[in-house]
């Protein structure tokens, strides 16, 4: 699913199920569009993996802020490993617009090679400083939309509202409707 532990584990803690994590040294597709970067890399995935027996699952997500019209997106992990959050918050301190959204994509390819994509977003905005000792990432500079606190300082609730569990629970309701049918 993923090579970062850190989502790994918020996965298993959203669906409540245990999940296999691969780290696979996949390439990664140059796009702002975490749907888009989601479903190139399951599929290639799959193909890394043998085509296994059971489904495939990968996820992507990014920050996509406004004012800079939809950077760093997809590119949000390289972004951050470049500036971290500190560089992002100085480049951004001359907008006035500092609304982004969080968007996860998950992508799910099943054993006859179909692919579904399910994307979670919240909105929200940049934070003027760091805050908050939870989470990873960029968790400490999003605020989601209607609260104060970043993600960061969110702790478990994080799990209950996040982009990441938006996507993770359409993922798996379109995965119990796949194995229903």
């Amino acid at each position: 699913m993923t090579s970062n532990p850190n989502k790994a584990r918020e996965a298993v803690e959203i669906l409540g199920i245990e999940l296999e994590s691969v780290a696979l040294d996949l390439q990664e597709p140059q796009s702002l569009d975490v749907a888009e970067v989601a479903m190139i890399k399951v599929a290639a995935a799959r193909e890394a993996l043998h085509d296994p027996d059971h489904p495939v699952i990968v996820e992507d997500s990014g920050l996509v802020v406004e004012a800079w019209n939809g950077l760093p997106g997809a590119l949000t992990k390289w972004f951050l490993q470049s500036v971290g959050n500190q560089g992002l918050l100085r480049m951004l301190s001359a907008e006035e617009n500092r609304s982004a959204r969080a968007v996860c994509a998950v992508a799910l390819a099943v054993v006859d090679g179909s692919v579904r994509v399910f994307v979670g977003e919240v909105e929200g905005s940049i934070a003027p400083d760091p805050r908050g000792s939870g989470g990873f990432g960029w968790d400490p500079i999003f605020v989601p939309e209607g609260g104060a606190k970043t993600y960061a300082e969110l702790g478990a609730l994080k799990h209950k509202y996040s982009h990441r569990a938006r996507a993770l629970r359409a993922a798996r309701s379109g995965l119990e409707a796949l194995l229903n049918r």
